[in-house]
C-alpha cells in the first residue's frame, strides 16, 4: 500500500450539497424556542424574518428587492419563478450542465413557450453575448454539477426589455451576485451556508413583482407556486409568512449560520474564503500530472463545487463505466479513511471528483486532503495493473 498521509482533515465534509456546516457548529447551541410552535405564531413569524432580514444583510440585497423563503429547496424556487413569471415574451433559457438542462426541460416541454436554447458541454459556458436583451433569460450563475460560472453580469443589458432568473444555488455567499442586472433570484441555504435542506429562498426586483401583477399564465399553477391573489403580489411571504409549514428548527440553524457569516465579516469574507480554498486546488492541480480542472478557463470556474477530471493516460484510455468505477474506488478508500465523503463527481457528468470549497470548509481542510487524493489515486491505480 503506498504511504499513507500522516494527516487527515479535521473535517473531511466535502459534500456539494448538503455541504458542511460551519466551523464550530453544535445542534446544541441552536435556540428551541420556536421548536413545537406554530410557524404563524408571533414567535414563529418573528424567527422568519429574522432569517429573511439577516439574508438581506448579508447578502447585500438592495431594500426595494422582496426576499422569501419558499418550498422544495433551490428548485422550488425557480419553479416558482419560472411558471408564474414566464409566457409573454420569447426567452432564452441557458443550460451548460445538469440544472440547466432540467429548466430547459421544464421550459420546452412542459410550459410550451417560445424558447430558444442555449446551451455548451461540460466544463465551458454558452456565448453570453448572444443572448437577446428583448427576451426573458433564465440562467444558473454558478454550474453546481460543471463547476463552470458566470465570470460577470456584464452580458446583461441593465436596459433590457426581458426578465433575468437567475438560479444562484452554489453561487450565493460565495460569489457576488450584481444585483442590478438581476430580476429574480434563488437559492438554498444548504450549499454555502451550510444550511439543511428542504427550503428554498426567492428574491424578487420591482421588474419582477411589476411581471407578476400585470400578467395572469395561461396554465393553472398549484398552491405552492401561487406568489398573487386577485392580481396583486402576496407580499406576507416576504414577510415570513410561508406558503406552506417550513421546519422551525431548520430556519434556526440557517439564522445560525448567517450569524456566523456575519460575524466575519459578511459576503466579502465568504467570498475570500471560498477563492483561498479554490487557490489551494488550483496550487495543487498545477503540479500534479493525473488530474484537471473540468473548466479550463480560470475565468468561469467556479470557488464552490469545484469539478475536477482524470487526465492520466491509463484511466482516460478507459470507457466511461470504467472510469466511473475507478473514481468510486477512490471515493470508497477516502472514506474508508475519513479523510473525504462525496465527492465524486455528479452522475450526468464526465466522470471525475468534485469537492466543494464554499466559504463553511477550512482552508487548512483543503490543503489536508489534497495527498490524500494522491494516495487515493495511485491505490486505485494499482488496480488497472
Amino acid at each position: 500500500m503506498t504511504n499513507i498521509p500522516g494527516v487527515r482533515p479535521a473535517r473531511p465534509h466535502f459534500s456539494s450539497g448538503p455541504c458542511a456546516k460551519r466551523p464550530g457548529w453544535d445542534a446544541a447551541q441552536l435556540p428551541t424556542s420556536a421548536l413545537g410552535r406554530s410557524h404563524r405564531s408571533s414567535i414563529g413569524k418573528t424567527r422568519l424574518k429574522d432569517a429573511i432580514d439577516r439574508t438581506r444583510a448579508v447578502l447585500a440585497v438592495p431594500d426595494d428587492y422582496l426576499i422569501g423563503i419558499v418550498p422544495a429547496s433551490d428548485t422550488g424556487a425557480v419553479e416558482m419563478a419560472m411558471w408564474s413569471l414566464l409566457g409573454p415574451r420569447k426567452v432564452d433559457l441557458l443550460a451548460w450542465e445538469s440544472f440547466g438542462a432540467g429548466w430547459v426541460t421544464d421550459a420546452v416541454k412542459q410550459l410550451k413557450l417560445d424558447a430558444r436554447t442555449m446551451t455548451a458541454g461540460y466544463g465551458d459556458i454558452p456565448d453570453l453575448s448572444a443572448v437577446d436583451p428583448a427576451h426573458d433569460v433564465v440562467f444558473t450563475w454558478n454550474g453546481t454539477t460543471s463547476g463552470v460560472r458566470v465570470p460577470d453580469a456584464d452580458w446583461i443589458a441593465a436596459d433590457r426589455e426581458g426578465l433575468t432568473i437567475c438560479d444562484a444555488t452554489s453561487a450565493a455567499f460565495a460569489q457576488k451576485l450584481d444585483w442590478a442586472k438581476l430580476d429574480v433570484v434563488t437559492f438554498s441555504f444548504q450549499k454555502a451556508l451550510g444550511g439543511e435542506a428542504a427550503h428554498g429562498v426567492l428574491i424578487l426586483g420591482p421588474r419582477a413583482v411589476e411581471r407578476l401583477e400585470s400578467y395572469s399564465p395561461p396554465w393553472p399553477l398549484p398552491k405552492i407556486f401561487r406568489l398573487t391573489k386577485g392580481g396583486k403580489l402576496i407580499d406576507g411571504i416576504f414577510r415570513g409568512e410561508t406558503i406552506n409549514t417550513p421546519s422551525m428548527l431548520v430556519i434556526e440553524d440557517y439564522i445560525d449560520a448567517l450569524k456566523w457569516a456575519a460575524g466575519l465579516g459578511g459576503l466579502d469574507a465568504l467570498v475570500a474564503r471560498a477563492d483561498e480554498n479554490l487557490s489551494v486546488l488550483e496550487r495543487w492541480v498545477a503540479v500534479t500530472p493525473w488530474v484537471d480542472f473540468l473548466a479550463a478557463d480560470p475565468a468561469i470556474r467556479s470557488n464552490t463545487s469545484v469539478c475536477l477530471k482524470i487526465v492520466d493516460e491509463g484511466v482516460a484510455a478507459l470507457d466511461e463505466d470504467a472510469q466511473r468505477k475507478f473514481v468510486k474506488e477512490m471515493e470508497a478508500l477516502l472514506s474508508r479513511e475519513e479523510a473525504a465523503f462525496d465527492i465524486g463527481g455528479y452522475r450526468d457528468a464526465p466522470p471525475g471528483l468534485r469537492i466543494w470549497c464554499g466559504a463553511t470548509v477550512e482552508t487548512s481542510d483543503v490543503q489536508a486532503l489534497t495527498p490524500w487524493l494522491d494516495w487515493a489515486f495511485a491505490e486505485a491505480k494499482k488496480t488497472l495493473s
